[in-house]
């Protein structure tokens, strides 16, 4: 399983039966992007995994990323 599958997991819970096909490939699309970004900021997948497991929304994580976007520049 890739690393964008990994953070999907993490991010949908158990939602995956109820999305349709195109919201699938939306939100793979929408994660292979932030770990994109983290990728560039210095954050691993695992790292933004354990971030998420520990209470961050993705809104927040988007945020921290964004933050950090911002110190590395």
């Amino acid at each position: 399983m890739t690393t964008e599958l990994h953070l999907t997991a993490a991010i949908s819970h158990d939602l995956d039966e109820s999305l349709t096909p195109a919201q699938k490939d939306a939100l793979q699309r929408a994660v292979a992007k932030i770990v994109a970004l983290g990728e560039q900021t210095g954050v691993t997948a695992d790292e933004m995994i354990e971030l998420l497991k520990a209470g961050l929304t993705v809104g927040e994580l988007l945020e921290y990323l964004a933050a950090r976007a911002g110190e590395v520049a």
